[in-house]
């Protein structure tokens, strides 16, 4: 049943967070600060304002020249100066953009990923001209109590799901105590089973249906094979194993917010692209 009250704050929150030019207030003072040692030109325009201008045109699918000209009618007189375009591009791609939400201890997280476009050409163009531009790999945690993405990696198609594992539960594990990681069989391996072990995270990753119960060289995996052989059912309900729904309601949320594809050509702005997306999705979530 839709909390429909909570769903409604959450869409004025959206606008609330998007055109927040509250970030103004603390101009001079956030640009004393990364001027301070810096070589050649000052910069004009804290780094918070630029992040401000890039989480806009994630929401609103605004070009450039657009997101300058959204600047101009709304905060024209209470900025200082307003950038140009092609300032708003270079900055937005040199922010230093993380995802390390805070969430607390013993929190489960739950890995998997998806695809998205690195160009939204539309099917027609693809089978008409054989057109095939790939996609890339966006793999998240995702905190199962809160919703939101506690470590993002990003990647060609070609990278596999389980060599991401580690990564992304050592970011995760930055800022908060990981109790359990819940995947699918992609992340199957006696490495990834031996670095949850070893950090004293339970692993609950589904086994590979050939798997041996004479399984050697990882004993932690081979615990978890003879667990899920004997009774699959009573093993997923022990590590609420069906909670990786909650990585496919974020990856929804994800592309129907922001689209199934990233506008930037470059692949080092698409990598900022995500990051933006996600770090703006977090914002996004009201807590409890």
């Amino acid at each position: 049943m839709v909390n429909w009250p909570r769903y409604n704050k959450s869409m004025v929150r959206r606008g609330e967070v998007v055109l927040d030019f509250a970030v103004i207030k603390n101009w001079d003072n956030e640009l004393d600060k990364i001027n301070d040692g810096k070589e050649g030109a000052l910069y004009r325009y804290p780094d918070s304002f630029v992040q401000l201008l890039g989480y806009m045109r994630a929401y609103f699918h605004l070009p450039y020249r657009q997101t300058e000209g959204v600047v101009r009618a709304h905060a024209g007189k209470e900025i200082p100066s307003i950038p140009d375009y092609s300032t708003i591009n270079r900055r937005i791609n040199k922010l230093n953009i993380k995802i390390n939400e805070k969430i607390g201890n013993d929190i489960i997280i739950a890995l998997d990923s998806t695809g998205i476009k690195i160009a939204n050409r539309g099917e027609w163009l693809r089978h008409k001209w054989n057109v095939r531009k790939g996609y890339l790999k966006i793999h998240v945690a995702v905190d199962i109590n809160k919703k939101k993405i506690v470590s993002l990696e990003v990647t060609s198609e070609e990278v596999h799901d389980g060599s991401r594992l580690k990564k992304l539960v050592s970011n995760a594990s930055e800022n908060n105590d990981v109790k359990r990681v819940i995947a699918d069989g992609a992340y199957d391996s006696k490495e990834n089973f031996r670095y949850l072990f070893d950090n004293g995270i339970e692993a609950a990753i589904k086994v590979r249906k050939n798997s041996s119960d004479r399984s050697i060289g990882c004993y932690p995996r081979k615990i978890a094979v003879l667990k899920q052989l004997k009774n699959f059912e009573k093993w997923k309900d022990s590590v609420s194993y069906g909670y990786r729904w909650i990585t496919e309601t974020v990856f929804s949320s994800v592309k129907r917010t922001f689209g199934e594809y990233v506008s930037a050509r470059k692949y080092s702005n698409m990598v900022k692209e995500m990051m933006l997306k996600a770090s703006l999705y977090n914002m996004f979530i009201i807590r409890k």
